[in-house]
């Protein structure tokens, strides 16, 4: 089994190299990631300037690819240029702080992985709940977990597995949780300031804000200790939505209106 790995912390990110260190005696593993951190781009891709990518060492021997592009940018030219062959799993993270409720339609790391589906490979996103003191053991023992299960069961079609882990020990989780991507948003607030030559620039900060009932959700697995397993896809359609609209068939047909 090839693996590809990937993340929106940079290749230098110990996420990664946590990544790297879960799976690396269970298939022939491929790193290719930005050279920089470049979190919460979305699924950003670049197509006016060309990418550049680069080798990189680790104590004198080759680790993986730096590329000065996004999450789905090093997706892209690892399954189509970089890699020996297409990959048969892509696993993007570990993520330093959870990608869970809104945070999903930001996130690199789930990018990366919904590329990996686009291109019609099994992906699997990986995140820890907690932006500083990682247990990094934590989430190395779940993607093992994971990894084992989704090559026994695969996913279904068009579909991305996104996985958040509390972050206490491994012996200390309750379980895990299959869930949905709960219903919140960022409350922001800009706090404006001014450089030396008296331009204004403002500095983004935000709390994470609850729109509903949290019972069968992602968030509310990682508040009561359980892995939570959120199936995704690209698909936006909003197909509740869509009975609502068939009145509307042909409205732009017909004589002008005058």
């Amino acid at each position: 089994m090839r693996i590809l790995l990937c993340n929106d912390d940079g290749i230098h990110a110990p996420g990664i190299a946590a990544l790297y260190d879960a799976v690396r005696d269970m298939a022939e593993v491929h790193i290719v990631a930005p050279e920089a951190e470049r979190s919460a781009v979305g699924h950003a891709i670049t197509i006016y300037n060309p990418l550049k990518s680069k080798k990189i060492y680790k104590d004198g021997a080759f680790y993986g690819y730096a590329v000065d592009g996004t999450p789905a940018d090093c997706v892209k030219l690892a399954v189509s240029a970089l890699l020996p062959g297409p990959p048969d799993f892509i696993i993007s993270g570990v993520n330093l702080g959870p990608n869970a409720g809104i945070s999903v339609i930001y996130s690199g790391t789930v990018s990366a992985a919904t590329e990996g589906i686009i291109l019609g490979i099994p992906s699997m996103a990986v995140s820890m709940n907690t932006f500083k003191d990682p247990i990094w053991d934590t989430a190395k023992k779940v993607t093992r977990e994971m990894l084992k299960r989704l090559t026994e069961d695969g996913l279904p079609q068009d579909t991305l597995l996104n996985v958040n882990v509390p972050n206490i020990p491994f012996e200390d989780l309750k379980g895990t949780r299959v869930t949905r991507m709960g219903k919140s948003r960022y409350i922001e607030t800009f706090e404006r300031r001014t450089d030396p030559r008296g331009n204004a620039y403002y500095w983004m900060d935000g709390e994470l804000a609850l729109l509903e009932d949290p019972a069968d959700t992602d968030l509310k697995a990682l508040e009561d200790g359980y892995v939570s397993l959120s199936p995704l896809g690209f698909d936006l359609t909003r197909h509740t939505a869509l009975p609502h609209f068939e009145k509307w068939r042909d409205a732009v047909v017909g004589e002008p209106s005058q």
